[in-house]
């Protein structure tokens, strides 16, 4: 007897959530998607896949839905794939859909995000997932894929599950490497390795790309992953003692990219300056360990983004005067 294709529920189909959706798709999942700013143009064409690895294809996916709320469950695995900002009720998006064989999968960016999740939904799987790629959403509908791809699963607090295992599966089927990890907080914080320095610099930079980023300021750049492999260790997530060197090397690798928080910047979206800076300062505070890069480069971009919201109130009250 034919296994039932598993049930699967993306929230928030953006770059992130249109490319894994759609790989779990082409390994034979039934993938519906929340998809509110470009719900019109996926509903009538779907998605389209330009990848440097997978070539150019179209995902149709089973449903394109508003709201959450009107997923025809249940679902197998919901798959959550928004930005992590501040006063965002995570939880709340989820709670509609997800049922008593629900696991809960959230791929986002960040650390110290995990016991939100579990709080929520004590009863159910609760997975942690990291994308390491480069991916971008160019337009409504519209994603590409430039390079890297690799998912890390693992239940939380820390083991893997058989459900968790399938799921590994179909991605692996689908032509990307994915693995299941039951240390997977540790690995949270080896991709903020990356993510601290580049994301907050991109757009401090004015809108350098990471290739430009690290040609210029490398030392910089290894002083920031430092204090982060330091906060890890210091709450009992050692990485790997090539982490920074690595991370480094893969940098210099991977083509010119702009981060998708310098996306998000330009085009005047909320950045995860919080789930990626400001939880791993505070974490650092309560482990006592001193990140003086980390902190340099938080206090920045919080400035930056401050100049920016007094600079646009300004413009915003001249407007209403001389009208």
């Amino acid at each position: 007897m034919k296994t039932p294709a598993s049930k699967v529920l993306i929230v928030g189909a953006g770059a992130i959530g249109a490319f894994y959706g759609s790989l779990l798709a082409k390994a034979g999942a039934e993938v519906s998607v929340v998809c509110r700013s470009d719900y019109d143009a996926v509903k009538q064409s779907g998605f389209t896949i330009d990848s440097a690895d997978l070539g150019t294809y179209r995902f149709m996916p089973k449903a394109v839905l508003k709201d959450a709320a009107d997923f025809q469950g249940p679902a197998d695995y919901v798959l959550l794939c928004t930005k992590i900002l501040p006063g965002a009720d995570r939880a709340a998006l989820l709670r509609p859909v997800v049922a008593p064989q629900t696991s809960i999968v959230f791929i986002q960016n960040g650390v110290d995000i995990e016991q939100e999740m579990l709080a929520a939904f004590p009863d159910n799987e609760v997975v942690s997932g990291l994308a390491f790629i480069c991916c971008n959403r160019i337009g409504p509908g519209e994603i590409a894929h430039l390079a890297y791809g690799r998912l890390a699963l693992g239940n939380l607090p820390g083991s893997v599950s058989a459900k968790t295992l399938e799921l590994c599966r179909l991605f692996r089927e689908s032509g990307i490497d994915c693995n299941a990890s039951d240390a997977i907080v540790a690995e949270r914080w080896l991709k903020c390795v990356w993510n601290a320095p580049f994301n907050p610099l991109s757009v401090l930079s004015g809108g350098l790309s990471t290739a430009e980023i690290l040609h210029s300021e490398e030392p910089f750049v290894r002083h920031i992953m430092q204090d982060v492999c330091r906060i890890a260790e210091a709450l009992g997530h050692p990485l790997p003692i090539d982490a920074v060197e690595q991370n480094i090397e893969k940098t210099y690798r991977m083509p010119p990219y702009k981060t998708s928080m310098l996306l998000d910047y330009e085009h005047g979206r909320p950045l995860e300056t919080e789930a990626i800076l400001g939880n791993a300062i505070r974490a650092a505070g309560r482990a006592h360990v001193p990140c003086p890069y980390l902190e340099s480069l938080y206090a920045s971009i919080r400035l930056k983004l401050l100049a920016d919201a007094k600079r646009r109130h300004s413009n915003t009250a001249c407007s209403h005067v001389s009208s």
